[in-house]
């Protein structure tokens, strides 16, 4: 049984070695228009394509906190190329259970900057801020068609640990989904005892 609470935070921007995680802005909603309203995205996710009007109404609301404090919170983090100042994506860091220390990671990608790992790259980095805020447990619950994200799971060096053949009705149809979990002893720590996403991982100076 955990201890202590959960508490996840993004206080500040964290930078890995291609790309710069951060809090959303109302500013992104372009960017995050351009792929959130996209059929091909949102076919293995929970949402429908974004509307202008709803992606404004997220970002003034819940996509705006970059803390989360105990079970059934979370928070959304965008992320953007270093290279060309772009918002190309985002990460879902959820914390679902105080006395069992578990949470769940998710992910969306522009597709224009697909297959050039930097969903890894920001998912890793979701990874090291979960079991910072003190997950014992991170689960990714996968669209078994979804076979980019279980690619990318699997890069993570999560397990693959359950098929659950057609447990849910989604989007018109019974689907199967595919669970990985990883555990914080099996996160590696840097020398400090501090989880990071990277070896370069690194807080930016305000």
């Amino acid at each position: 049984m955990g201890e202590h609470p959960l508490a996840l935070s993004l206080d500040g921007p964290l930078r890995t070695e291609r790309l710069l995680l951060r809090t959303l802005q109302p500013g992104d909603a372009d960017a995050i228009h351009a792929y959130r309203s996209l059929a091909d995205v949102a076919r293995y996710v929970p949402f429908a394509p974004m509307s202008p009007e709803l992606i404004a109404d997220r970002l003034a609301g819940f996509w705006a906190r970059h803390r989360a404090d105990g079970e059934g919170e979370g928070i959304v983090v965008g992320f953007e190329r270093v290279d060309t100042g772009e918002l190309i994506g985002d990460l879902a860091l959820m914390l679902v259970s105080d006395e069992h220390r578990g949470a769940e990671i998710g992910w969306v990608l522009n597709p224009d900057h697909g297959g050039q790992g930097y969903a890894t790259e920001a998912a890793r980095a979701g990874l090291g801020l979960l079991f910072a805020a003190g997950a014992h447990r991170v689960v990714a619950r996968v669209d078994a068609r979804n076979r980019p994200s279980l690619r990318l799971c699997e890069r993570l060096g999560m397990r693959r640990e359950a098929t659950l053949i057609a447990n849910e009705w989604f989007k018109g149809e019974w689907t199967d989904e595919v669970d990985y979990a990883l555990l914080e002893d099996e996160w590696p720590t840097d020398s400090s005892g501090i989880r990071s996403a990277t070896e370069s991982t690194t807080r930016l100076a305000r």
